[in-house]
């Protein structure tokens, strides 16, 4: 078992690149399935969902490949087979992009229903509602998701809810249907909107992305091309707060500032100088900070990917704090981890309340989920002493060369295999 191994105390400093978006690139590999053409998408991140997803394509009959750093080459003319195999879909939550992208290419899809972190339940139920608005019908049996359309037809479809795994779900099967499809209630975050443009670059006709209405009219078939994947705006936000929790200096390159609209207020507001320009932003802190309220909500509202990070630096703050999340309803499991090492967090529901101004205390401590295993790294660098994390397998998941990265900056931080000692002076 691989675990990190961090010696806390160190403020980061520096310059800090951003990967592609693990939640954009995610959906976009998926997406290519609906082109009969080669594609070729850039600034992939190479993080273990990104290859799950290359695995899941190539026993599907196409072709997936990185041909460069960052450079995903993904041929679909060969693909045959509309079942994806449970044992892979079951790994990740971008499984459930299968059932868009198969249904609006063979007019049948078979899915096993989608894994990942484990902070709720994944209801589907929108997806469904929205290939039934299709003309498509469905059944659940053994764990599978059959889901099948003799003709899929453009319709009106209202969520009753925002989803952003819906809105792509939807989009994807619409992409081919006869018609128009009008999307209403949709999600705005920016890989709805990045997909929608891949989509667009292959020739599909997608207007309104990144409003709550998305207008999709039909096309006949979709061709190959070449389309960059936006940053990260999670990896983003996460050294962001990295660096205000260690009181650092970093200036994060590689961003679209305006996708950081949401947590670089709560920053200011907290006490926290920010400076933007044109594709980066500088973070510095060198006081206090002051407590802050937030509630996680759909873009533009800060997003519930960041909430543990931000949650963990609030730990450093003066006074009282709460946070709500409205997102997801159990995604304060790593709380439990941040009390051993000496937080006072009180959680009821959907509420935590955060005691600031204690102190942390390195401590071995288990990620419950991918945020959730950032969020504790975060934390090792502000405590006293050392701090181990294990379970990387979901940090893994959309980081990519993250303690690299964090060493950069000058962290204290190594990777290794339980037993291993460390080359590393100062940590044992």
């Amino acid at each position: 078992m691989s675990k990190y191994v961090i010696l806390g105390g160190a403020k980061l400093s520096g310059e800090v690149e951003i990967s592609g978006a693990k939640n954009s690139a995610v959906a976009l590999i998926v997406a290519a399935l609906l082109v009969k053409d080669v594609c070729v998408i850039e600034n992939v991140p190479a993080v273990s969902d990104t290859y799950v997803l290359m695995d899941i394509i190539n026993q599907l009959g196409g072709s997936a490949e990185f041909i460069d750093k960052g450079v995903l080459r993904i041929d679909a003319r060969l693909v045959d087979k509309f079942e994806a195999p449970y044992e892979m879909v079951s790994k990740i939550r971008a499984s459930s992009y299968l059932m868009g992208a198969l249904l609006g290419r063979f007019g049948h899809a078979r899915v096993a229903m989608p894994g990942g972190c484990d902070f709720g339940v994944r209801p589907i139920d929108l997806h469904l509602k929205g290939f039934m608005a299709l003309g498509a019908q469905y059944s659940v049996e053994y764990g599978l998701v059959d889901i099948r359309a003799e003709k899929l037809t453009g319709a009106g479809i209202y969520m009753d809810k925002v989803s952003v795994g819906a809105t792509i779900n939807v989009m994807m099967a619409a992409v081919m249907a006869e018609g128009q499809t009008v999307i209403e209630n949709a999600a705005k975050e920016p890989h709805i909107v990045d997909v929608a443009n891949f989509l667009n670059s292959m020739g599909a006709n997608i207007k309104g992305a990144g409003t709550d209405i998305i207008k999709i009219k039909g096309v006949e078939a979709l061709h190959g091309g070449t389309y960059p994947v936006i940053p990260d705006q999670i990896e983003a936000g996460t050294f962001m707060v990295a660096a205000a929790a260690t009181r650092g200096d970093v200036l994060i390159k590689n961003v679209i500032p305006k996708h950081l609209d949401s947590i670089s207020a709560k920053l200011l507001e907290m006490g926290v100088e920010i400076t933007e320009y044109d594709d980066s932003v500088r973070v510095k802190c060198d006081g206090p900070l002051k407590k802050a309220n937030f509630t996680t909500m759909p873009y533009p509202g800060f997003p519930t990917d960041l909430q543990p990070q931000m949650l963990t630096l609030l730990l450093s703050t003066e006074g009282t704090s709460i946070v709500t999340e409205n997102v997801w309803d159990n995604r304060f499991k790593y709380v439990e981890e941040l009390r051993r090492m000496g937080a006072n967090i009180t959680v009821d529901g959907r509420c935590a309340v955060v005691e600031g101004g204690g102190k942390l205390t390195g401590s071995p401590v288990s990620s419950t989920d991918l945020r959730a295993g950032a969020a504790l790294v975060i934390a090792g660098l502000m405590a006293d002493g050392v701090t181990e994390v294990y379970n990387l397998k979901y940090i893994d998941r959309g980081y990519e060369s993250f303690e690299q990265k964090l060493r950069s900056l000058g962290a204290q931080i190594t990777r290794r295999k339980d037993g291993e000692k460390s080359k590393d002076a100062g940590i044992a």
